[in-house]
Protein backbone atom coordinates (compact mmCIF):
# COMPACT_ATOMS: atom_id res chain seq x y z
CA UNK A 1 0.00 0.00 0.00
CA UNK A 2 0.94 3.44 -0.69
CA UNK A 3 0.14 6.70 0.86
CA UNK A 4 1.76 10.67 0.05
CA UNK A 5 2.75 12.45 3.22
CA UNK A 6 2.59 15.85 3.35
CA UNK A 7 3.96 17.43 6.44
CA UNK A 8 7.42 16.22 6.95
CA UNK A 9 10.24 18.58 6.56
CA UNK A 10 13.17 16.51 8.23
CA UNK A 11 14.51 13.31 8.52
CA UNK A 12 13.62 13.65 12.27
CA UNK A 13 9.93 13.56 10.89
CA UNK A 14 10.29 10.65 8.48
CA UNK A 15 11.67 8.66 11.64
CA UNK A 16 8.53 9.29 13.28
CA UNK A 17 6.06 8.43 10.60
CA UNK A 18 8.21 5.30 9.97
CA UNK A 19 7.96 4.68 13.26
CA UNK A 20 4.39 4.88 13.94
CA UNK A 21 3.46 3.28 11.19
CA UNK A 22 5.70 -0.05 11.94
CA UNK A 23 3.79 0.31 15.05
CA UNK A 24 0.11 -0.50 13.30
CA UNK A 25 -0.48 -4.13 14.02
CA UNK A 26 -1.86 -4.49 10.25
CA UNK A 27 1.96 -3.23 9.28
CA UNK A 28 4.66 -5.90 8.63
CA UNK A 29 6.79 -3.53 7.23
CA UNK A 30 6.64 0.40 6.46
CA UNK A 31 9.52 2.73 4.88
CA UNK A 32 8.90 6.21 4.44
CA UNK A 33 10.80 8.23 1.76
CA UNK A 34 11.18 12.34 2.82
CA UNK A 35 12.05 13.53 -1.04
CA UNK A 36 9.09 11.79 -2.69
CA UNK A 37 6.75 12.17 0.17
CA UNK A 38 5.91 8.86 -0.12
CA UNK A 39 5.26 5.86 2.18
CA UNK A 40 5.27 2.02 1.11
CA UNK A 41 3.60 -0.44 3.51
CA UNK A 42 3.31 -4.20 3.56
CA UNK A 43 0.44 -5.39 5.58
CA UNK A 44 -0.20 -8.70 7.08
CA UNK A 45 -4.16 -8.14 6.03
CA UNK A 46 -6.35 -5.19 4.33
CA UNK A 47 -5.90 -2.07 6.27
CA UNK A 48 -8.12 1.18 5.61
CA UNK A 49 -6.83 5.28 5.62
CA UNK A 50 -8.92 5.46 8.59
CA UNK A 51 -6.68 3.33 10.78
CA UNK A 52 -3.68 4.89 9.24
CA UNK A 53 -4.96 8.46 10.32
CA UNK A 54 -6.34 7.55 13.78
CA UNK A 55 -2.49 7.13 14.82
CA UNK A 56 -0.82 10.00 12.86
CA UNK A 57 -0.30 13.17 14.28
CA UNK A 58 -2.68 16.05 12.49
CA UNK A 59 0.41 17.78 11.40
CA UNK A 60 0.65 15.20 8.72
CA UNK A 61 -1.83 15.07 6.06
CA UNK A 62 -2.00 11.71 4.06
CA UNK A 63 -3.94 10.12 1.01
CA UNK A 64 -3.66 7.04 -0.25
CA UNK A 65 -2.39 6.22 -3.59
CA UNK A 66 -4.01 4.29 -5.84
CA UNK A 67 -2.23 0.67 -7.30
CA UNK A 68 -2.84 -2.63 -9.19
CA UNK A 69 -4.99 -4.78 -6.89
CA UNK A 70 -2.89 -7.09 -7.85
CA UNK A 71 -0.07 -5.93 -5.70
CA UNK A 72 -2.53 -4.82 -2.92
CA UNK A 73 -0.31 -6.69 -0.06
CA UNK A 74 3.20 -5.71 -1.33
CA UNK A 75 2.93 -1.87 -3.41
CA UNK A 76 6.30 -1.00 -3.22
CA UNK A 77 8.92 -3.68 -4.32
CA UNK A 78 11.71 -4.21 -1.87
CA UNK A 79 15.06 -3.42 -2.61
CA UNK A 80 17.48 -6.36 -2.36
CA UNK A 81 19.38 -6.36 0.82
CA UNK A 82 22.63 -7.27 -0.10
CA UNK A 83 22.22 -3.73 -2.26
CA UNK A 84 20.82 -1.72 0.93
CA UNK A 85 23.80 -2.98 2.66
CA UNK A 86 26.69 -2.20 0.23
CA UNK A 87 27.53 1.03 1.89
CA UNK A 88 28.05 -0.92 5.59
CA UNK A 89 30.10 -3.18 4.06
CA UNK A 90 31.86 -0.63 1.85
CA UNK A 91 33.04 1.23 4.81
CA UNK A 92 33.68 -1.56 6.81
CA UNK A 93 36.33 -2.76 4.30
CA UNK A 94 37.55 0.72 4.14
CA UNK A 95 38.26 0.78 7.87
CA UNK A 96 39.65 -2.41 7.20
CA UNK A 97 41.92 -1.97 4.64
CA UNK A 98 43.44 1.23 6.45
CA UNK A 99 43.98 -0.70 9.64
CA UNK A 100 46.25 -3.50 7.49
CA UNK A 101 47.53 -0.76 6.08
CA UNK A 102 48.77 1.42 9.39
CA UNK A 103 50.19 -1.77 10.68
CA UNK A 104 51.60 -4.25 7.85
CA UNK A 105 55.38 -3.31 8.15
CA UNK A 106 55.24 -4.68 11.83
CA UNK A 107 52.46 -6.94 12.13
CA UNK A 108 50.84 -6.65 15.13
CA UNK A 109 47.01 -8.50 15.68
CA UNK A 110 46.66 -5.84 19.25
CA UNK A 111 47.39 -3.14 17.23
CA UNK A 112 45.26 -3.68 14.08
CA UNK A 113 42.45 -4.03 16.46
CA UNK A 114 42.66 -1.07 18.15
CA UNK A 115 42.88 1.10 15.28
CA UNK A 116 40.11 -0.73 13.71
CA UNK A 117 37.93 -0.44 16.59
CA UNK A 118 38.92 3.49 16.82
CA UNK A 119 38.66 4.10 13.22
CA UNK A 120 34.76 1.74 13.30
CA UNK A 121 34.05 4.68 15.78
CA UNK A 122 35.56 7.78 14.49
CA UNK A 123 33.93 7.17 10.91
CA UNK A 124 30.40 5.56 12.60
CA UNK A 125 29.89 8.28 14.66
CA UNK A 126 30.57 10.96 11.64
CA UNK A 127 27.49 9.18 10.01
CA UNK A 128 25.36 10.01 13.30
CA UNK A 129 26.01 13.53 13.65
CA UNK A 130 24.89 14.19 10.23
CA UNK A 131 21.19 13.75 11.50
CA UNK A 132 21.82 13.78 15.16
CA UNK A 133 17.84 13.87 16.03
CA UNK A 134 16.98 11.77 13.95
CA UNK A 135 19.59 9.03 14.78
CA UNK A 136 18.61 9.91 18.31
CA UNK A 137 14.39 9.08 17.30
CA UNK A 138 16.21 5.46 15.45
CA UNK A 139 17.97 4.62 17.80
CA UNK A 140 15.51 4.63 20.76
CA UNK A 141 13.32 2.38 18.67
CA UNK A 142 15.42 -0.72 19.20
CA UNK A 143 18.75 -0.02 22.19
CA UNK A 144 17.06 -0.56 25.35
CA UNK A 145 19.02 1.68 27.02
CA UNK A 146 18.34 4.83 24.60
CA UNK A 147 14.77 3.74 25.25
CA UNK A 148 14.44 4.65 28.51
CA UNK A 149 16.76 7.64 28.66
CA UNK A 150 16.34 9.19 25.77
CA UNK A 151 19.45 12.12 26.90
CA UNK A 152 21.82 8.42 25.93
CA UNK A 153 20.60 8.44 22.21
CA UNK A 154 21.78 11.84 22.19
CA UNK A 155 24.99 11.88 23.38
CA UNK A 156 25.76 8.17 22.15
CA UNK A 157 27.80 9.53 18.93
CA UNK A 158 30.16 11.14 21.39
CA UNK A 159 30.46 7.96 23.54
CA UNK A 160 31.58 6.36 19.74
CA UNK A 161 33.81 9.22 19.48
CA UNK A 162 35.39 9.43 23.01
CA UNK A 163 36.38 5.56 22.75
CA UNK A 164 37.52 6.31 18.84
CA UNK A 165 40.21 8.29 20.08
CA UNK A 166 41.05 6.79 23.15
CA UNK A 167 42.07 3.83 20.80
CA UNK A 168 43.99 5.43 18.66
CA UNK A 169 45.70 7.41 20.65
CA UNK A 170 46.28 4.24 23.26
CA UNK A 171 45.12 5.96 26.02
CA UNK A 172 42.74 3.50 29.29
CA UNK A 173 42.87 0.79 26.18
CA UNK A 174 40.81 -1.06 29.32
CA UNK A 175 38.73 1.33 30.28
CA UNK A 176 37.82 1.84 26.61
CA UNK A 177 37.41 -2.02 26.23
CA UNK A 178 35.54 -1.97 29.03
CA UNK A 179 33.21 0.53 28.01
CA UNK A 180 32.45 -1.19 24.60
CA UNK A 181 31.85 -3.94 26.30
CA UNK A 182 28.81 -2.69 27.89
CA UNK A 183 27.67 -0.20 25.25
CA UNK A 184 27.99 -2.65 22.30
CA UNK A 185 26.80 -5.04 24.63
CA UNK A 186 23.21 -3.12 25.20
CA UNK A 187 22.85 -2.62 21.94
CA UNK A 188 23.30 -6.16 20.08
CA UNK A 189 20.65 -7.34 22.74
CA UNK A 190 18.35 -5.01 21.54
CA UNK A 191 19.59 -5.96 17.53
CA UNK A 192 18.74 -9.69 18.80
CA UNK A 193 14.98 -9.01 20.40
CA UNK A 194 14.54 -6.84 16.96
CA UNK A 195 15.46 -9.91 14.81
CA UNK A 196 13.92 -12.75 16.73
CA UNK A 197 10.71 -10.77 16.53
CA UNK A 198 11.44 -9.62 13.27
CA UNK A 199 10.18 -6.82 13.32
CA UNK A 200 11.20 -4.08 10.46
CA UNK A 201 12.99 -1.22 11.43
CA UNK A 202 15.95 1.01 10.52
CA UNK A 203 19.21 0.75 11.54
CA UNK A 204 20.81 3.81 13.44
CA UNK A 205 24.44 2.23 12.82
CA UNK A 206 25.08 5.06 10.32
CA UNK A 207 22.12 7.45 10.97
CA UNK A 208 19.31 8.30 8.89
CA UNK A 209 21.55 9.35 5.99
CA UNK A 210 21.79 5.93 4.66
CA UNK A 211 19.03 4.33 5.13
CA UNK A 212 19.70 0.32 6.27
CA UNK A 213 17.73 -2.09 7.20
CA UNK A 214 17.82 -4.12 10.63
CA UNK A 215 19.34 -7.37 9.54
CA UNK A 216 21.76 -10.04 10.38
CA UNK A 217 24.60 -8.11 9.36
CA UNK A 218 24.10 -5.11 12.38
CA UNK A 219 24.35 -8.22 14.95
CA UNK A 220 27.73 -9.36 13.34
CA UNK A 221 29.26 -5.62 12.67
CA UNK A 222 28.64 -5.00 16.58
CA UNK A 223 29.65 -8.86 17.27
CA UNK A 224 32.88 -8.49 15.60
CA UNK A 225 33.32 -5.42 17.91
CA UNK A 226 32.81 -7.08 21.22
CA UNK A 227 34.98 -10.21 20.32
CA UNK A 228 37.73 -8.19 19.49
CA UNK A 229 36.87 -6.09 23.10
CA UNK A 230 37.30 -9.61 24.88
CA UNK A 231 40.34 -11.03 22.96
CA UNK A 232 42.15 -7.65 23.80
CA UNK A 233 41.16 -7.47 27.97
CA UNK A 234 42.31 -11.35 28.19
CA UNK A 235 45.08 -10.26 26.57
CA UNK A 236 46.10 -7.56 28.76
Amino acid sequence: MKYHIEGMTCNGCRTQVEQILNSIAEVKEARVNLETKEASLVVHKPLGIDAVLKEMPKKYTITEKKEDKSNAYHVAATENKTRQLFPLFLILGYITMASVLLNYKQWDTDNFMMDFMGLFYIVFSFFKLLDLSGFAKSFAMYDPLANKLSSYAWIYPFIEIGLGLMFLMRFNIPIALLVTIVVLGITTFGVTKVLMDKKSIQCACLGTALKLPMTKATFIENAIMLVMAFIMLFNS
